[in-house]
């Protein structure tokens, strides 16, 4: 029985490292891509002659920049039909702001999915690592005291190969800590992005909103 406890633990640390570099790759392939499409998105955008032509490049990509003009666009075609409604009693400003905000928050917590598994592994795999060592180091003891010898022969043997479970545990926790801190930087660069197109996107559509006719204008005609 307290062997099998000690092969657990061995496998289970396997099985967050195989977890973890899964993780790695899959979140590194995702990001890469997110990158490379998005860079498109951004400069056809860009290079749009018009607001009609923007509209239509945004809604036939599913970058995330695209995702956020999506929005936009929606909400800006409902503030021009609706400049009476209390819901966009304020400028354009104010009524893209907050769906702006949600939509770059959706897409973050999308790409913030596996971030928790990789610091849980690596704040969990040494400590996982030490029970197994004590836990062999506590059948070592119990078998050399029913044995009745304590020579370094029979000491250094099973203590040595419980403390293989540690070194394990580390070799496990290391790599999740690195590639959490990695991509965490990455989605700090990534977040100043989506929120820099949000501002760009804003003084845009200020630019396409016709001026209000104001009770002094109508007086003056």
């Amino acid at each position: 029985m307290d062997t099998l406890i000690v092969n657990f633990v061995f496998f289970l640390l396997i099985l967050v490292s195989i977890i973890t570099w899964t993780i790695a790759f899959m979140k590194y392939k995702q990001m890469k891509q997110v990158a490379l499409i998005s860079e498109e998105f951004n400069k056809r955008f860009w290079d749009a002659k018009n607001w009609k032509d923007g509209e239509k490049i945004a809604s036939e990509s599913q970058s995330d920049l695209a995702l956020i003009a999506q929005e936009g666009f929606s909400v800006f075609n409902e503030y021009s039909k609706n400049t009476g409604a209390l819901k966009y009693a304020g400028d354009i400003r104010d009524a893209l702001e907050p769906p702006l905000y949600q939509e770059t928050q959706k897409i973050l917590r999308r790409h913030e999915r596996g971030l928790a598994e990789l610091a849980s592994i690596g704040s969990t795999a040494p400590f996982i690592g030490l029970f197994g060592t004590v836990w062999g180091i506590m059948n070592a003891m119990k078998t050399i005291g029913e044995s009745g010898q304590a020579t370094i022969d029979m000491v250094a043997g099973p203590v040595g190969e419980a403390l293989i479970a540690t070194a394990i545990g580390i070799a496990a926790a290391l790599p999740a800590v690195i590639f959490y801190n990695y991509f965490v930087r990455k989605m700090k660069i990534w977040t100043t992005e989506l929120d820099t197109f949000n501002e760009s996107f804003i003084r845009l559509a200020s630019r396409q909103v016709k001026p209000k006719k104001t009770a002094g204008d109508e007086n003056a005609k």
